[in-house]
Formats: structure tokens, C-alpha cells, sequence
């Protein structure tokens, strides 16, 4: 079994992410952190490596999409609330992230989510543990 998982995501201006981050309430391990890349938590055993492109670079031989013209994933976080999903795309949209679409209700889960300022999409989602999905 896994015991973590890091999702990498290369960034346009690492100080500019990291400052997007921390201002919708997101903190960085700093041993993990230096001018090349930021180890964004994202809860326990979650993170999200930002890495400037000559970094992501050195990983691939395949070429990097350009996140606000292509789609390269979609990051998916739960969240402990309807009103906790609502609060993070709020901070985010006021740290100069947008909205890509309307929030969606299908009673049982409840969804909405990003862009950070490089284009990557983050989907916020709370599932209700006592309802149950329409079948």
C-alpha cells in the first residue's frame, strides 16, 4: 500500500504560487521547499510539489501542457463541509484564482471548485455520509 501521494504540478513563478497557496489558507513543509520547489499540504500524507518548469522538466521527456489552454488533471479534494468547499473557492477567487463553472448539488455530494493562477483545476467536494446517491 501507499503510504503518500505527490501530485506534481509544474508552476509558472514559484514565490507567486506559493503566495496564492498561503493566502487560501494552505501551508508548505519547509524541508521540502526551496527556490526550485514548494511542498504544498494538502492534508496528512497529501501534497502537492509545485515545481518550477525546468525542474518538472528534468522528470519528463514528454512536453508540458500549458494548463490554462490544455487540461493536464484535475486535482480532487474532499472537504469536511458544503461550507468549507464554498470557503476555499472564496479565498481562491479572491487570491486571484477563478471559478470554472457554477457549484453542483446532487443532494448527496456537493462540488465546486478552481483554477489556481497557473490554470491547474482543483474540484472541492463534500460528500454527505448519511445521504445516499440516486440509482
Amino acid at each position: 500500500m501507499h503510504k503518500q501521494i505527490y501530485v506534481n504540478l509544474a508552476v509558472d513563478n514559484l514565490e507567486r504560487s506559493k503566495a496564492f497557496f498561503s493566502a487560501i489558507g494552505f501551508s508548505f513543509e519547509p524541508r521540502f521547499t526551496n527556490d526550485q520547489a514548494a511542498c504544498l499540504i494538502l492534508g496528512e500524507n497529501l501534497y502537492a510539489m509545485l515545481l518550477v518548469k525546468a525542474l518538472f522538466k528534468s522528470f519528463t521527456h514528454k512536453a508540458l501542457c500549458h494548463p490554462k489552454e490544455s487540461t493536464e488533471v484535475l486535482v480532487g479534494l474532499s472537504c469536511e463541509s458544503r461550507g468549507e468547499v464554498d470557503a476555499l473557492v472564496a479565498r481562491a477567487l479572491a487570491a486571484g484564482g477563478t471559478a470554472p463553472r457554477a457549484p453542483q448539488d446532487y443532494g448527496f455530494m456537493y462540488g465546486h471548485g478552481f483554477e489556481d493562477i497557473d490554470g491547474h483545476v482543483w474540484e472541492l467536494i463534500y460528500m454527505d455520509p448519511n445521504a445516499q446517491a440516486a440509482g
